[in-house]
């Protein structure tokens, strides 16, 4: 199954010079390589940092989650050999939806969207990791893929 936009972030890199992506690819290769394809199951929903107050929508990850948890860690320990800072924020596994930074209804449709989300379960497989640039402004955050790892 492939839904176009939705990934799972194990590891923020912010602005990044295009000098660096080969080394970040072979670190990505590295942690793929000792992770088998995670099998997980998306259901739920909620928001960051809270319902009230959503920053961010997302889709839970309620299967699958350990398995990418420390295929997340493997790449951080890889980042961090590479000079990156380690990741002080515990990884949750999720499927960020939408951002609602500043969005009167951001409360309603968080709520919404939970309850829509109740009966949700979705199956897949995880099988690759991405670097992927952001693009933003101008409409919707486009992904762009720099580089890809099989797990395996």
């Amino acid at each position: 199954m492939r839904l176009d936009g939705l990934h799972v972030t194990l590891r923020f890199l912010g602005p990044t010079p295009v000098e660096r992506v080969d080394e970040l690819a072979a670190a990505m290769a590295v942690a793929a390589s000792a992770a088998a394809p995670i099998p997980v199951r998306i259901s739920g929903a909620g928001a960051f940092p809270s319902q009230g107050r959503p920053r961010a929508l997302w889709l839970g990850i309620a299967e699958g989650g350990e398995g990418l948890a420390a295929l997340a860690a493997r790449l951080d320990d890889g980042l961090v050999a590479l000079g990156w800072p380690h990741e002080e924020r515990p990884f949750r596994a999720h499927l960020t939806l939408a951002r609602a930074d500043g969005v009167r209804a951001g409360a309603a449709t968080a709520a919404t969207l939970r309850d829509a989300a109740s009966e949700i379960s979705i199956e897949s497989v995880t099988d690759r990791l991405v670097l992927y640039e952001s693009i933003t402004g101008h409409g919707p955050a486009r992904y762009v893929s720099r580089a890809e790892a099989a797990l395996g």
